[in-house]
């Protein structure tokens, strides 16, 4: 599902109601729309506000994190190099807007044996991270639109040389994703370019 027509069905959603949006034979993602927020969340909008569910199997549904999205992608990247820039492409496309089912068309027939997710979900959760902090995220951002934070390391995971534990220890921290994977997509900085195509950062 393309991003404005996901997004449509979760603002559409019932509030206070648990909701699939994507299965496959293992997995569920599903979404939640709380009518009341707590006290952390007292600048965010009720109304686009949701949360992420992912439920494996039969177990009881969790909220998985950015974290869990991007190791996924690093594994990925460390154990087929060859195939980065089909991961960057792909994760891109569901940056800017395209359906992240047809997106993994450029990745789908590879053979990874190190993944957390399958690509599919790993694709739909992106997609979805990018919307809730383009909708959802109430603070204010240095980033426009916001979800350039979550794509940024998204594509810091999938290119950067630099060693797991490295990236980890840097987004844990809370220190925003290098200016080279953001500047050009980012409507706040002076490099930013309307033009910009997949892949300019490389």
């Amino acid at each position: 599902m393309q991003y404005n027509k996901m997004l449509d069905k979760i603002l559409a959603l019932p509030f206070d109601t648990m909701t699939k949006v994507y299965e496959n034979d293992e997995q569920k993602v599903l979404v939640y729309r709380p009518i009341t927020l707590s006290a952390r969340f007292k600048d965010y909008d009720v109304n686009t506000n949701f949360q992420i569910f992912l439920q494996i199997g039969d177990d009881k549904p969790f909220r998985p994190n950015h974290l869990r999205l991007l190791l996924d992608l690093k594994l990925r990247s460390r154990e087929l190099p060859k195939t980065i820039n089909d991961l960057l492409l792909t994760f891109d496309e569901i940056f800017y807007g395209s359906d992240p089912l047809e997106s993994i068309k450029h990745v789908k027939n590879i053979n990874y044996s190190q993944f957390i997710n399958p690509i599919d979900i790993t694709a739909v959760l992106a997609q979805l991270f990018i919307i809730e902090q383009n909708v959802g995220y109430g603070g204010k951002s240095t980033f426009d639109p916001p979800s350039l934070y979550i794509h940024g390391w998204i594509r810091t995971f999938i290119a950067s040389e630099q060693e797991i534990d490295q990236i980890v220890y840097r987004i844990c921290r809370n220190t925003p994703p290098a200016t080279k994977y953001t500047c050009q997509d980012n409507k706040n900085h002076r490099k930013y370019n309307p033009n910009t195509k997949y892949l300019w950062y490389l």
